[in-house]
């Protein structure tokens, strides 16, 4: 998540170099915390047209009131932009044994929920939250109880015509969150978000054993990278996340997702447009 607040010098360089790499932002959508885009980003989204992801978190949803969300949708959406919604995940158990926690986890998805209707998303990525080494001798019961929770949304994403995207994190293998998916197969409304920054840092499995579980569900790709070691959100080409042959096999299987990236600073933000045009992994022209 972008952290770096603008200035106005730092705004206009910023906007020349967003007009340079025109062809590949009308093509994504970009990460943007709905605080940060409150306090400093809306002008640039709207004048430059960026598509946003805009991330809530659990503070944000207890800070601000319908009225102050519905503004800031109102915008984006009045300027015809396209928007995805990243719910918060801090401490959620969507498949928890406790159910307690299970409860507090579904009342504050159910909080954010609530507001999609006002951005009218084309996605709603939300964290999988499998973790094997907490969940030992405990998986069938999160599969259950992820089936339930996530069932809850689909009249949601259904009335809005959206996916909710269920986004690998932790997960060091495609089989439960395979489970996962496979249980919602009829139903369209759930997808999968494939995270290659969290594939590469987290999975002992291949990319390819990913693609061959999930990779038919895909509706939407977060872009950012690592060496392998930790979850850096690095820019795209500038770690080992093998790109070219991620894109290969979405051509290949005729899987078209929307396409996110998730910098979390500026400086990172500028390099993964510039490594993705001169990598050419959307095909852009040359400006």
């Amino acid at each position: 998540m972008m952290t770096f607040p603008f200035i106005s010098d730092v705004f206009q360089e910023c906007a020349v170099w967003l007009l340079k790499m025109r062809d590949i932002i009308e093509k994504v959508q970009i990460n943007m915390p709905f605080q940060l885009l409150v306090d400093h980003y809306l002008p640039l989204v709207l004048e430059k047209r960026i598509n946003p992801e805009i991330g809530f978190d659990c503070f944000v949803l207890d800070k601000f009131k319908r009225d102050e969300f519905r503004d800031v949708a109102d915008r984006i959406t009045d300027a015809g932009l396209t928007i995805t919604m990243h719910a918060p995940f801090f401490d959620l158990r969507p498949g928890a044994a406790d159910p307690k926690l299970r409860a507090a986890s579904i009342e504050r998805l159910k909080q954010f929920f609530d507001l999609a209707p006002l951005f009218k998303p084309k996605s709603i990525v939300c964290h999988i939250n499998f973790e094997e080494k907490y969940y030992v001798n405990l998986e069938e019961m999160w599969l259950e109880n992820s089936i339930d929770t996530w069932g809850r949304f689909i009249n949601i994403a259904a009335e809005l015509d959206a996916i909710i995207a269920l986004e690998n994190v932790y997960e060091q293998s495609p089989a439960y969150p395979g489970l996962l998916l496979d249980s919602f197969k009829d139903v369209p409304q759930i997808g999968c978000c494939f995270d290659t920054g969290h594939c590469n840092a987290f999975s002992r499995e291949p990319l390819e054993a990913w693609m061959d579980k999930i990779g038919h569900r895909i509706g939407e790709v977060h872009l950012h990278d690592n060496d392998g070691t930790a979850d850096y959100h690095d820019p795209v080409g500038d770690g080992t996340f093998p790109f070219y042959d991620f894109f290969k096999i979405l051509k290949e299987r005729d899987i078209e997702p929307i396409i996110t990236l998730e910098p979390h600073t500026e400086e990172t933000l500028w390099r993964t447009l510039e490594n993705i045009k001169n990598m050419k992994l959307l095909q852009c022209p040359d400006n």
